[in-house]
């Protein structure tokens, strides 16, 4: 058994009603577990392929650390710390292949893209990203941003200096601090989840949560909570028709699998200890 049959994965990205291409990419691993959405930025087609490069580099960087010919997928040898310093060692890699494609071709000086992932490993998460793609979870009918805002006006609003309902109108609001390709060396977000049975995992560009409130968005997966692939289509097209200013990447992803049954607490202790 496999990852792609306990976790339900539903990924779609649209140019929106504004910019004359799609400089969003995503990718996915459902028998790794594996999601990826990176919105690209720079000159003339540069955005899209800082995008697509960092989701390509940080799916194979994964699949090797990941692959165990006599386990599979899901029983990786990786521990979770280990897991997690794949996931960075795999951004880390895309930043320094966005780099070196810039060298190559003057044409893609400047180029970057924010990134956000998922690394699913039942029954936990490895989450990471970096500038202002983000990560939800909508938990017993509630949904929770769970990644902050790599921005200049996150920054202001962690100083006091602006509310929540003044950054979310602000003209600065997508001036990102961090971004893959941009620097030699990048900082990495990275937290780790404990996955609740009905929990479901929304990962975005910020051309669907600049143009939905939270609010919004929780009402339409509460709404859509049995259909997740009408969900992502609901999602989109509701951004659209507020305006669809930039790219939408929508990925949602749904762990089936109950969880395991729990040692008793001697039985941990002795393990801990062998």
């Amino acid at each position: 058994m496999n990852l792609s049959e306990t976790l339900q994965i539903f990924v779609r990205t649209h140019p929106g009603k504004v910019r004359p291409h799609n400089e969003d990419f995503v990718g996915e691993d459902p028998e790794m577990g594996i999601i990826v959405v990176a919105d690209g930025m720079g000159g003339h087609l540069a955005g899209e392929v800082a995008s697509q490069l960092a989701v390509e580099t940080v799916m194979q960087s994964l699949r090797q650390s990941l692959a165990n010919p006599d386990r599979p997928p899901h029983e990786s040898h990786l521990e979770p710390l280990d897991r997690s310093l794949a996931v960075r060692r795999a951004i880390i890699d895309a930043n320094h292949a966005i780099q070196q494609a810039a060298r190559d071709n003057v044409g893609h000086t400047g180029m970057g893209t924010t990134l956000v992932m998922a690394l699913f490993n039942h029954p936990r998460v490895v989450l990471a990203h970096v500038g202002d793609s983000r990560v939800y979870r909508y938990r017993e009918n509630h949904l929770e941003q769970l990644t902050t805002d790599h921005t200049l006006i996150q920054e202001m609003v962690d100083r006091g200096f602006y509310s929540q309902q003044e950054a979310q109108t602000s003209v600065n609001r997508n001036l990102v601090t961090r971004a893959l390709g941009i620097d030699s060396t990048v900082a990495v977000d990275i937290r780790e989840e404990l996955v609740l049975p009905g929990d479901i995992y929304l990962l975005c560009s910020d051309g669907l949560n600049d143009m939905l409130d939270d609010a919004l968005i929780e009402d339409i997966l509460r709404r859509h909570t049995t259909d997740l692939e009408q969900a992502v289509d609901v999602l989109i097209q509701q951004a659209n028709d507020r305006g669809g200013r930039d790219n939408i990447s929508v990925a949602l992803a749904k762990p089936s699998m109950p969880l395991p049954p729990r040692k008793p607490w001697y039985r941990r202790m002795i393990n801990r200890w062998r």
